[in-house]
C-alpha cells in the first residue's frame, strides 16, 4: 500500500545561521524542541530517504520543525523565504518522494500571504504550516485573516501545528517539567486555537478554507458532541454545527498518536474521508508509524484513503 506521510519536519543549516545570537545554537529554536539532528536536516537528505525507504513511506511531505512566529516579523520573512527556496530546489532533486508546505511569518500578515502565494506558484509547495499562537495572540483575530483569504483563494490548506502554550496561559503548566510539551500543552494549545477560528466565524467568511491538525486531531473529535451540546453561545450565529466545521473544513493527521483507541474514535467522529497518514518525523519513528496504520481495524479501502488517497487530493500530489 501506497504510503504518504504529512507531518515530516526538517531544518535547513540557513535557518540557524540567520537566527540572532544565542538562538543559533542547534539545540535552542524558539517556539519548539526540534534540535538540529542530522536525519533532520535537508542537507543531509538521503538518510531520511534511507529511513523512509526501510519503513515503507512512499512520500515526506516536508514541513519546517522549529517556526519562526516568535521572531521579529522582518526577520521572520527573511528566514521563511530562505527555508521555501532551500525546500523547493531539495524537492525538485527528489519529486517522486518529497513535498513541501511553505513556512510564513504571519505577525506580519500581508507578507505571509504574498509568500504564500509565492511558495504556491513559483516554488510548487502545497500549503502552508503555522505553529500556533503568534507571539501571543490568536489567528482568530482578523488582522491574520488575509492569509486565510489568501489559502481559499489557493486552494491550498494550512496546517495547524502546536507549539508551548501562550504567555496568558503557561504558568499552570510549569510546575511540572514537560507538562507544557507534547505531554498535554500542545494538544490543549493547538485544540483552543481551532476552536477559536471556528467560533470567530472565520469560515462562514471563507467556507472552502482548509486547516489539517496533527495528533489525531488534537483530541477535537473526542470533544465533537460536548462541544455542540454545550454552545456556541446564542450570540455567536455560525452558519452551521461546530461538528460540520470540523467535518468540513478540517483534516486529522496521525502524527505523534500511534494509539488505536484514539484512532477508532476519531474515525467514527468524522470518517475516513479526513484522515492523513503521518509519523511526526523525526520526532517519531517511522517504522513504528507504519506499523500502527498497518494494523488499524479498518477495511482496506479506509485504509487506503488514510495511507495515501486523501493526500493526494489534498495536496494536488
Amino acid at each position: 500500500m501506497r504510503r504518504i506521510a504529512v507531518e515530516e519536519h526538517f531544518v535547513t543549516d540557513a535557518y540557524f545561521s540567520l537566527l540572532p545570537g544565542k538562538m543559533s545554537t542547534p539545540h535552542v529554536v524558539p517556539g519548539g524542541n526540534i534540535v538540529n539532528q542530522p536525519d533532520h536536516s535537508l542537507e543531509n537528505i538521503e538518510i531520511r530517504l534511507k529511513i523512509m525507504d526501510e519503513a515503507g513511506i512512499d512520500m515526506h511531505v516536508l514541513s519546517i520543525g522549529p517556526g519562526v512566529e516568535q521572531l521579529d516579523a522582518a526577520l521572520g520573512t527573511k528566514i521563511t523565504r530562505s527555508v521555501n527556496d532551500a525546500l523547493a530546489a531539495t524537492i525538485k532533486k527528489y519529486p517522486k518522494r518529497l513535498a513541501g508546505l511553505a513556512a510564513i511569518a504571519p505577525q506580519d500578515p500581508a507578507a505571509a500571504a504574498d509568500e504564500l502565494e509565492r511558495a504556491v506558484t513559483k516554488l510548487g509547495l502545497k500549503g502552508a504550516i503555522i505553529k500556533s499562537h503568534i507571539q501571543g495572540e490568536y489567528m482568530d483575530n482578523p488582522k491574520y485573516w488575509t492569509v486565510f483569504e489568501r489559502a481559499e483563494k489557493l486552494d491550498v490548506p494550512i496546517y495547524l501545528h502546536p507549539k508551548e502554550p501562550s504567555p496568558d496561559l503557561i504558568k499552570p503548566y510549569l510546575a511540572y517539567p514537560g507538562l507544557d510539551g507534547a505531554m498535554w500543552g500542545y494538544a490543549a494549545e493547538a485544540g483552543l486555537h481551532a476552536m477559536r477560528l471556528v467560533l470567530s466565524g472565520l469560515f462562514d467568511k471563507y467556507p472552502n478554507l482548509k486547516i489539517i491538525l496533527g495528533h489525531m486531531g488534537e483530541a477535537i473529535p473526542y470533544w465533537l458532541w460536548r462541544m455542540e451540546s454545550k454552545g456556541p453561545s446564542p450570540e455567536r450565529k455560525l452558519k452551521r454545527k461546530i461538528s460540520q466545521y470540523f467535518k468540513e473544513n478540517f483534516y486529522f493527521s496521525t502524527s505523534g498518536m500511534f494509539f488505536q483507541p484514539a484512532l477508532q474514535c476519531c474515525y467514527t467522529a468524522v470518517g475516513a474521508d479526513r484522515i492523513l497518514f503521518a509519523v511526526d518525523y523525526p520526532a517519531e519513528s517511522s517504522a513504528d508509524g507504519v506499523k500502527f496504520i498497518d494494523s488499524a481495524n479498518m477495511c482496506d479501502g479506509d485504509k487506503e484513503k488514510i495511507c495515501h488517497i486523501n493526500a493526494e487530493k489534498l495536496f494536488k500530489l
